[in-house]
């Protein structure tokens, strides 16, 4: 079993080794199924400071990471690339790209701070960009333990069922279905009988349909990615009263 490595080069090492010791992350770490390397940029710095930033040449508000650390840190460890700067001018992060990194042997991330990082950096250092989304953070951390955690639980044996990474939001350019646990009944809310009936067949017609109109509902944009509704979802949808008028709303289902 060869780990899946991934390098992240940062100035707060603390906040990020201790996020990947814990939870799913922790244990892929200590089964050996996930390799999380965190190198702190400042061990590169010169001066008493340690410093890894400097005023921007033409002025302007804030600081920005110098070239020469971020460059001797990665130099000196060779991690494994695609090496990825945290950025929000960076390709969009979503399942479909975490997937494809779990895949690789290995990638790193680099995470700015300030104003971000001299532009030799992006331009001769790393290999792209990614964003978590249009937000703006103090630095790239968060956004590169979000990336960490999604992909690392895509790993094999991760998660202790495989199924669980098959059939969750985004899995199949869905939303998850609603999900639910004792007791049967809570309050005056009672679990849909579909999921008390022992009738596995008709569970996953129902959990699909869900997972549909809460697209509809919530991600309509998902929907149009794949092209709008097909017949056969129309066709689920209209089994459990799903469809609404026209093809359009409605939220009741029949159970």
């Amino acid at each position: 079993m060869r780990a899946l490595r991934i390098d992240v080069f940062t100035v707060f090492t603390g906040m990020v080794d201790s996020f990947a010791s814990e939870s799913v992350i922790g244990r892929g770490r200590r089964e050996g199924r996930l390799d999380v390397r965190v190198h702190d940029l400042r061990t590169h710095a010169t001066g008493v400071h340690q410093s890894v930033d400097d005023a921007p040449f033409g002025g302007g508000a804030g600081m920005v990471m110098s070239p020469a650390p971020l460059f001797a840190a990665v130099e000196a460890v060779d991690p494994p690339r695609p090496l990825l700067y945290l950025s929000p001018a960076g390709r969009r992060f979503d399942q479909s790209m975490a997937s494809e990194l779990a895949g690789t042997g290995g990638f790193s991330l680099l995470c700015g701070r300030y104003e971000g990082v001299d532009e030799r950096v992006r331009e001769h250092l790393v290999n792209d960009e990614v964003s978590v989304g249009d937000v703006v953070l103090a630095g790239g951390e968060v956004g590169a333990l979000l990336i960490v955690e999604a992909v690392g639980r895509l790993v094999s044996g991760v998660l202790g069922n495989a199924d669980s990474t098959t059939e969750e939001s985004f899995s199949d350019g869905l939303l998850e279905y609603p999900q639910y646990t004792r007791p049967a009944e809570f309050r005056t809310w009672a679990v849909p009988e579909v999921l008390r009936s022992g009738d596995h067949g008709r569970v996953r017609r129902w959990r699909r349909a869900q997972s549909l109109r809460r697209t509809i509902d919530r991600r309509p944009d998902l929907i149009a990615e794949r092209g709008g509704l097909s017949a056969d979802d129309r066709e689920l949808l209209e089994e459990f009263e799903l469809l609404g008028p026209q093809g359009g709303g409605g939220s009741t289902s029949r159970l």
